[in-house]
């Protein structure tokens, strides 16, 4: 199929983009990369009036710190953003994740902003975003606000984002460099959405758990944070700890479904099992055989 008709627009600022999208009155769709929009297009499962193209943008582009912070411009292309020195030494978790986003090629084009925004629940991006405590700011022309992206996800593909709104920067706190990563997903194929994905960083001081942030992906309508495991965990020492009980409680907060790829039934029962081992083994501790 061919796409509907639609006007095209290439703005050159940020200023401008939003003014496009004020006087679209909601009929505008602003496409980063294109990796997932341009197939809805043509399927017309995406029907836009006007189709607002960032790619002009460069101030929505690259990675810089900030007070305490690191910011990644929306317009950040996957590859870039895995290639760089900053997240390489800053969110290594998050470079981890974009590692298993599609393939290279579409790395190449697919930005960061682009998938947060859309919101694939089964997608590493948002779920990162999540886990990582990174806050998303907003634009329009009726000024700019912050969402915390735990709270920026509504359902499928619905987020908090207004339809006069641009997604203009994500901030993402610092970690310490000794963090313990998590990350582990399982997928038909590398490159698809994974049918089970979980993420996270713990934080050790004195041989104790002191922080913990953990995200489900592929197991709710969004990225679900695993609070109740995040409670649980702080103030073990790993040497204590039962990964299998944290398992269950981090299970019992996710809302999983039945698609064609995989029942519900199945997602909870590799998803009980992949944070089990995923916590053992970044944790050093045994499991029972």
């Amino acid at each position: 199929m061919k796409p509907a008709p639609f006007d095209y627009m290439r703005p050159d600022t940020i200023e401008e983009a939003c003014a496009i999208l004020a006087e679209a009155g909601g009929g505008a769709t602003v496409i980063a990369g294109g990796q997932t929009l341009m197939p809805l297009l043509a399927l017309r499962m995406s029907q836009p009036f006007i189709l607002v193209d960032l790619s002009r943008i460069t101030a929505l582009r690259g990675v810089t710190r900030i007070a305490e912070a690191t910011r990644i411009g929306p317009m950040t292309t996957q590859n870039d953003a895995i290639a760089d020195a900053t997240l390489q030494s800053r969110l290594p978790l998050l470079v981890q994740a974009l590692r298993h986003v599609g393939h290279h090629q579409t790395r190449n084009r697919g930005t960061i902003g682009g998938s947060i925004a859309f919101g694939e629940p089964a997608a590493e991006s948002p779920a990162a975003a999540v886990a990582l405590g990174a806050t998303l700011e907003l634009r329009s022309v009726r000024g700019v606000r912050t969402v915390p992206a735990d709270e920026f996800y509504l359902g499928p593909y619905a987020t908090v984002i207004e339809p006069d709104e641009l997604l203009t920067a994500i901030d993402v706190p610092d970690w310490p460099a000794d963090s313990v990563p998590l990350f582990r997903e399982v997928a038909l194929r590398p490159g698809d959405f994974a049918l089970v994905g979980l993420i996270g960083s713990i934080v050790l001081e004195s041989g104790k758990i002191a922080r913990a942030s953990l995200a489900w992906f592929g197991m709710g309508a969004t990225p679900i944070k695993a609070r109740r495991a995040e409670d649980a965990l702080i103030g073990q020492s790993p040497d204590s700890l039962q990964p299998a009980l944290i398992a269950e409680l981090a299970i019992a907060e996710t809302d999983p479904f039945d698609d064609h790829h995989a029942t519900a039934d199945y997602r909870r029962t590799v998803g009980q099992r992949i944070f089990t081992r995923t916590l053992s083994e970044a944790l050093g501790i045994r499991q029972a055989a």
